[in-house]
């Protein structure tokens, strides 16, 4: 359960004044008959002064005795009460002043033997003279403004509520001394008390105000004994539940919780002096100094939060030049809806790998501010996601899934409780499918939710008039760079400066100055030794090539001409990352990284399996590494900056270079606090010369709707959608909702044969004629407002995000599977889990085929029969042989891929199975990524068709196993963002064997104990781990609130 948050800011004071104003309560105290104070050890002088380490663990009894002794404080006024009944008409010579302690739940009591005479104390106040129960005026002229000042400030929360409870109860009750600021902090802070203490009973008691004028006695106790009042005041304190933590935490936590509510009144109030840093508290600008370094804001950023749109809560798109700090505007203003505006937060990023990345590194932020941080990215995130009653959640997901997401809030109606979506590459609205999926995403959030404000950034927009109209946005611009870039393209031995203002575009620069042996000159043409080594490895460098085998050739090629002193840079710790690599290929290490690591250089592209490329990123990060040869899927991916970006060709495979490429790339060079200048070079043959003038002068391509061109993920799939989530349910509304797309906007453009209303009509009679839709669409009345309605095939087809080309085979294997399912292995299974789009690029190798076929069991072989490969095809294939039987070959080559899984399950490891199958292991891991994913999306599916009930329970564990791949015991420890498998191999050697030992983990002794780990690693690990155990705990505690929430509809109640 979470811990209720501090309601109330106390004062923060010196320890001397805190001793001052205890000091009038004390000689009260000692004067009680019932409180004595303890002799020290010596038997004279005063006692010894406890020290304590924290004040969290703090003696709360003081320096009095203990409840267990004889002698006990329970025990001694049990003895006065005793005497007391014996005589009733006996004047009472002692009178009870209760003041309420703060006795703390789960607190070891068999360590505490003192009370806190200012906080924690019964005293009974001896009138010699008179025997009544008076209030003696000096107590109350010199105590009231001393205990106001003191105990006051150490009560529980539940005392304080009690106080305020008696006010309500009676306007003639004695009311405890309460200063004015305190009530009012006290009034503007209850209402976050998650979990409002019970109040005591008998409270009347002592609260009824006493005559002091009178000599009567004072019958007190008169229902109950001074015994069970004392009781149940100590049960009643000992059951409150607070915070077990330092007052120097509560202290900060309650300014941080004034500072938010100030912060949250000045952006409402739409100011633009919106508190000491951008509306928000002195802890974020702290932070964002302890865990990024970042000081101060560039002045671009700076006026950026300033904009007056932002303030009215207006969309936005900025864009800078890679390297600018776009990314921490974007931050920050999350960080105002979340405190602030308390909304949730979606933002979406284009890459499993970026995802993962930027989970880790605010879940730092996440722990100390008190909100969740969600991944939703491959087979991760729930849907819809858990309602949160107290903490605020940012949502980071890839494209498709902070689309399901959008979904799954749109249909619980709780898409106004997303505040703000961040896009960052908005650029990725182009870009094919994925560039589809985004621009419905949008499309919704606009048209449905006029309350979530939309922030889109990219480096490389150019239309930005057609963006600014769909997502109805203002813009802001700035060339800002931090380094200063500088651009070269090499032709030849000669380097130019690319200088718009000269005729041609270049201006000569310089001859390069390397001496080439005629080997060398034959095996480098393009003099990539030589631009290399004027900066590794003092610097870094990054060179882009057109394929991946060039990486592996221009890594080869470079370090067999370096000289042996490059060897010696950071020896240890290259043998340290090949012996790291070593491990997580089990004891296998790819020969060429073997050979080129020594001198700093390694290949990367996506025939790496995620824990190689981690590694490599990492040792790079490090300065390891100086130099990797690298594709053009390092520019989108995680920052990697360079001193010195090279790149090889103008070519990404065999297409000619983009300028949106040209520029990610050119972006990568230049590292903001360590480099004075980054440079880019771009190597050149004559024949394209003429080319690469047009593309570095050219200005940035357009970006366009891809609905069109992307059918069944595009149009199709958002017309499906729109009827499912009864968004637009006729002809009429889809038209006014395809008008507010982007593909409305640039329809005139994209479509001239037909009108866009035409392609509608078409969209929706297809969906029809597939059974997903329910409805007529004629050429009559396709304008009238008869409504469509979705059949169960359809829901489950958007709702799992399938995509529409195969949800009706999906279905028929799904069905076909039903009448006989072979649960013998989790072959069956695996099969209808392995995803569809991977088939077109499967070539098997018939041997391979034919030799993992006859290792299967016959109830196995069976499962090849039920689907489709009979055992005669894969045989005369293997052979060479006609095959003259007609056998579909996506489902010959999609069992084959199934092979590969089913390997990969009883293996677990990606270096072994890639060798039997002969694939690269970067195929493999692609398929095992692909797979886990697909197999989330079957899951939802079958939960929306009630005949497919059975698949459920298989395919949640099946999705599990996939998405980790790991023997069991390291699941768990997997399950925290960035930790792969060889890293979690470490921590579970290490004894780190759950969540909750990451979670409670201490930097510097995990530093220690696990090999090649940085402290910044280390304490995002541990950040993860933490977020990741509050967001598992906040799930169960509101599955607990909900479950015992008393229902408003109970029949016979109003």
């Amino acid at each position: 359960m979470a811990e209720p948050r501090l309601a109330v800011r106390r004062k923060s004071r010196s320890s001397s004044e805190l001793k001052r104003s205890r000091a009038p309560v004390q000689p009260v105290a000692a004067s009680s008959p019932v409180v004595r104070k303890r002799p020290s050890s010596a038997g004279e002088g005063p006692p010894a002064e406890v020290l304590c380490s924290n004040d969290s663990e703090e003696d709360m009894f003081g320096d009095y005795d203990s409840f267990y002794g004889n002698d006990s404080l329970i025990a001694q006024v049990d003895n006065i009460d005793h005497r007391y009944l014996q005589d009733k008409n006996m004047d009472v010579k002692a009178a009870g002043e209760i003041v309420l302690g703060n006795f703390q739940s789960g607190v070891h009591q068999k360590e505490q033997d003192n009370f806190f005479a200012s906080q924690n104390v019964v005293v009974l106040n001896s009138d010699k003279e008179g025997g009544a129960c008076q209030m003696r005026d000096s107590d109350t002229a010199d105590g009231n403004q001393k205990l106001t000042e003191s105990v006051l400030d150490d009560l529980p929360l539940s005392q304080l509520l009690y106080f305020e409870k008696m006010d309500e109860l009676s306007s003639t009750s004695r009311t405890f001394p309460l200063s004015k600021g305190r009530d009012e902090r006290v009034n503007s802070f209850s209402d976050k008390i998650r979990d409002p203490l019970s109040f005591y009973t008998g409270v009347e008691h002592r609260n009824r105000p006493i005559d002091s004028s009178s000599q009567s006695k004072c019958v007190l106790f008169k229902s109950e004994s001074l015994k069970d009042h004392l009781k149940s005041a100590m049960t009643g304190n000992a059951r409150a539940q607070t915070l077990q933590v330092s007052k120097t935490k509560q202290l900060k936590e309650a300014v941080l919780s004034e500072e938010i509510f100030v912060a949250r009144k000045a952006i409402e109030s739409s100011s633009l002096d919106i508190g000491p840093f951008y509306g928000l508290p002195r802890k974020v600008k702290d932070l964002f100094r302890q865990l990024r370094g970042i000081e101060t804001l560039y002045e671009w950023q700076h006026d950026c939060l300033m904009l007056e749109s932002l303030q009215q809560r207006k969309n936005l798109i900025y864009s800078l030049p890679t390297g600018g700090g776009k990314t921490l505007v974007a931050e920050i203003i999350i960080l105002q809806e979340l405190l602030c505006r308390q909304k949730d937060v979606l933002m979406i990023l284009p890459y499993v790998a970026i995802v993962q990345e930027k989970v880790r590194g605010l879940s730092s932020f996440g722990i100390e501010l008190g909100f969740l941080v969600e991944e939703y990215a491959g087979s991760k995130g729930r849907f819809p996601p858990i309602k949160r009653r107290v903490k605020k959640s940012l949502y980071i997901a890839t494209i498709e899934k902070g689309h399901a997401l959008v979904n799954s809030l749109i249909e619980t109606e709780r898409i106004n409780d997303l505040g703000l979506v961040v896009v960052d590459e908005l650029h990725m609205l182009g870009a094919g499918s994925r560039g589809a999926v985004l621009e419905i995403t949008l499309a919704k959030i606009l048209y449905i939710s006029k309350k979530t404000q939309i922030i889109g950034m990219s480096a490389t927009l150019n239309n930005v008039g057609d963006l600014q109209k769909f997502l109805q946005a203002e813009y802001y611009t700035n060339n800002f760079r931090p380094v200063e870039l500088k651009e070269y393209i090499k032709i030849r031995d000669t380097i130019y400066a690319v200088d718009s203002k000269t005729q041609n575009g270049f201006a000569f620069s310089r001859l390069l100055n390397f001496k080439y042996s005629s080997n060398l000159e034959k095996a480098d043409p393009d003099h990539i030794v030589a631009l290399v080594t004027e900066v590794i490895p003092k610097y870094s460098c990054l060179i882009f090539c057109p394929t991946k085998k060039n990486c592996e050739n221009v890594a080869s090629m470079v370090c067999k001409y370096l000289k042996k002193e490059f060897r010696a840079h950071k020896g240890k710790e290259k043998q340290d990352l090949i012996k790291n690599l070593k491990g997580i290929g089990n004891g296998t290490v790819c020969p060429l990284l073997k050979q080129t690591i020594p001198f700093g250089i390694a290949y990367h592209h996506s025939g790496l399996t995620n824990d190689e490329r981690k590694s490599i990123e990492e040792a790079y990060s490090a300065g390891v590494l100086c130099l990797l040869a690298c594709t053009a899927t390092l520019a989108a991916g995680v920052n990697l900056p360079a001193r010195r970006v090279i790149l090889r060709a103008p070519y990404v495979g065999n297409d000619f270079l983009k300028k949106n490429q040209y520029k990610q790339m050119t972006g990568r060079a230049g590292r903001a606090g360590i480099d004075s200048a980054g440079e880019s070079i771009l190597i050149v043959q004559e024949k394209d010369k003429h080319l690469v003038q047009d593309l570095v002068h050219s200005p940035l391509e357009n970006c366009y709707s891809n609905l069109l061109l992307e059918l069944t993920k595009g149009i199709q799939s958002l017309l499906l959608s729109l009827v499912g989530l009864k968004i637009a349910v006729t002809h009429e509304e889809v038209d006014n909702f395809m008008c507010c797309t982007l593909l409305g906007i640039q329809q005139q453009l994209l479509s001239k044969e037909k009108s866009l209303s035409e392609i509608i009509k078409d969209g929706l009679e297809n969906l029809i004629e597939k059974g997903l839709l329910k409805g007529r669409i004629t050429e009559k009345d396709h304008n009238s407002k008869s409504a469509l309605t979705i059949t169960p095939l359809g829901k489950a087809t958007y709702k799992g995000s399938i995509d529409l080309a195969y949800c009706n085979i999906l279905y028929r294997e799904l069905k076909k599977g039903l009448e006989g399912l072979v649960l013998e292995s989790n072959l069956h299974l695996l099969y209808l889990s392995t995803p569809y789009d991977m088939t077109s690029t499967c070539s098997p190798d018939w041997m391979i085929y034919l030799r993992q076929f006859n290792q299967l069991s016959a109830a196995e072989q069976k499962v090849a029969d039920i689907v489709g490969v009979p055992e005669s095809f894969i045989t005369k294939k293997a052979s060479g042989q006609a095959v003259r039987r007609n056998v579909d070959n996506a489902v010959v080559n999609r069992f084959y891929l199934t092979f590969v899984l089913y390997s990969l399950l009883k293996e677990t490891n990606i270096w072994s199975v890639s060798e039997k199958f002969n694939l690269s292991r970067g195929y493999v891991q692609n398929l095992l990524n692909s797979a886990a994913s697909f197999a989330s999306c079957l899951l939802h599916f079958c939960e929306e068709l009630e005949e497919f009930w059975v698949y459920k329970a298989l395919l949640i564990e099946l999705t599990k196993h996939l998405t980790y791949c790991v023997k069991t015991e390291l699941i768990p420890l997997m399950e925290v963002a960035g930790v792969l498998e060889a890293r979690a191999k470490q921590l579970y050697n290490a004894g780190y064997k759950t969540l909750a030992h990451l979670a409670n983990a201490n930097p510097e002794t995990l530093v220690g104990m696990i090999e090649h780990l940085s402290r910044h690693q280390a304490k995002q690990i541990i950040s993860s781990a933490k977020m990741l155990l509050s967001e598992k705990a906040e799930a169960l505690q509101e599955e607990v609130e909900e479950l015992l929430k008393v229902p408003t509809d109970i029949p016979g109640t109003r």
